[in-house]
């Protein structure tokens, strides 16, 4: 009987001991979208473009929160609000643009955008890597990270005359790359940030 009370007593002070943590979570501003937690794209870097799926979760609101497609013009539709152009901002910068346009109707919105498909940001990789084909990025990606991305290079690559090419303003842009010297440290500045589009060729 004893021993039955000593262990009630144990199981009641761990459940007091952890019931702050779970209390902290269930209060108002502090509970969580369930979507948020599978983000696919970082929040801060990730440009949000044509065909990604984000999630927009405002807090108490659920007419208004929904999962909603970029359009091919780069707007996304919310209700109360209308139309809002999207594509060119990161997802922590459209939670921004929502808050303040929520303000006009909510006292103080508490919004959550996440990017649940990532479908706009591709690169195309082709010649001597292990893995050529199609790659679609969630975050900042340099030339020297897409390269292990794509399996590396096979024994026969030119690392030192890689093709990048990008369409910038309707016009296409040829840049060298050499690989080796971006390890070596000789030339840093050719390490290129990726932009969605485009097509990186290692010749042999």
């Amino acid at each position: 009987m004893e021993r039955n009370k000593a262990g009630l007593a144990f199981f009641i002070l761990i459940f007091f001991a952890c019931f702050p943590v779970w209390a902290l979570d269930s209060q108002e501003g502090g509970q969580k979208n369930p979507a948020a937690e599978s983000s696919m794209a970082d929040s801060a870097t990730y440009i949000i473009g044509p065909e990604d799926v984000l999630d927009i979760f405002v807090w108490k609101e659920t007419e208004l929160s929904r999962r909603v497609p970029v359009r091919l013009d780069g707007k996304i539709s919310i209700p109360l609000l209308g139309e809002i152009h999207a594509a060119g901002l990161t997802p922590l910068m459209l939670k921004q643009l929502l808050i303040q346009k929520l303000q006009e109707y909510i006292d103080v919105p508490n919004v959550t955008v996440t990017v649940m498909e990532v479908n706009s940001f591709k690169v195309y990789v082709s010649g001597q890597v292990a893995k050529p084909g199609v790659y679609t990025l969630r975050s900042e990606t340099t030339m020297l990270q897409i390269i292990p991305m794509a399996g590396g290079f096979t024994e026969w690559a030119n690392q030192r005359k890689i093709l990048l090419v990008r369409k910038e303003g309707g016009q296409e842009k040829r840049f060298t790359v050499n690989y080796k010297k971006i390890i070596s440290g000789e030339e840093p500045g050719n390490n290129l940030t990726l932009k969605p589009g485009d097509t990186i060729v290692v010749p042999d």
